[in-house]
């Protein structure tokens, strides 16, 4: 296997997964462990990926943020969708993000999609971020890419992915409306009525709208207070 598809710096992901900046300490008033109950979804298109997720962050039965950012770049053309914990959510979007600096320039080129995939399913592996569940979404020189990526670091290549409590409602409305020749405007009209879909029967699902349109060009991520202002 290339070392390629390996984390490729010295740095000590046990030491560094505690460390401040990671705020591993994320908690609620009530001192529960935030989390992203959560709907993700991911869409593949001819031209670029969509990306989208709700905005509700939980803390034991109370709504801890209606403001959560669940979708977030770690690569010039790529971003990752969080579901599980938020400190350990935070932590693995830090990790990825030095991870693919430091790669990038002391190979002077990109990361592949495939690699980056594979380096966080590596950093999963690593038993500090196993209760999260991504969804990468990125394009490279081989086209566009979504990838489900499992809390013990499977990795699933997909033409759409799921993630969050919220993903039966999700997946039910991809299968019906998704296709393969789908355009990045469509995708993101379906990935909005997905999340919508959720957000009617998931309880830990809700408060808007994040939506992220990825293209050759890089990453653009617009909020909305509620999924229908995106539709």
């Amino acid at each position: 296997m290339s070392d390629e598809l390996h984390p490729t710096s010295g740095i000590d992901i046990e030491a560094n997964a505690t460390a401040p900046e990671f705020d591993v300490s994320s908690q609620g008033a009530g001192g529960e462990e935030l989390k992203t109950g959560t709907t993700t979804v991911g869409l593949t298109t001819e031209d670029g990926v969509v990306l989208a997720a709700d905005m509700r962050a939980s803390a034991g039965n109370m709504v801890a943020s209606k403001d959560a950012q669940k979708v977030l770049e770690v690569h010039p053309t790529a971003a990752l969708t969080i579901s599980g914990s938020v400190s350990a959510a935070q932590s693995l979007v830090n990790s990825l993000q030095a991870e693919v600096r430091l790669y990038e320039t002391r190979r002077d080129t990109g990361m592949s999609l495939e690699a980056l995939a594979n380096l966080t399913a590596n950093l999963l592996r690593s038993g500090n971020f196993q209760i999260v569940q991504p969804v990468l979404g990125g394009v490279d020189d081989d086209g566009s890419h979504v990838y489900g990526i499992g809390p013990g670091g499977s990795v699933m290549a997909e033409d759409y992915a799921v993630s969050g409590s919220g993903s039966p409602f999700a997946l039910g409305v991809l299968e019906q409306e998704y296709d393969v020749g789908t355009s990045v405007e469509d995708a993101k009209t379906i990935a909005a009525r997905a999340v919508q879909s959720a957000t009617e029967r998931d309880t830990a699902s809700g408060n808007g709208l994040t939506l992220a349109t990825i293209t050759a060009d890089g990453v653009t991520i617009d909020t909305y207070e509620s999924v229908e202002n995106a539709l």
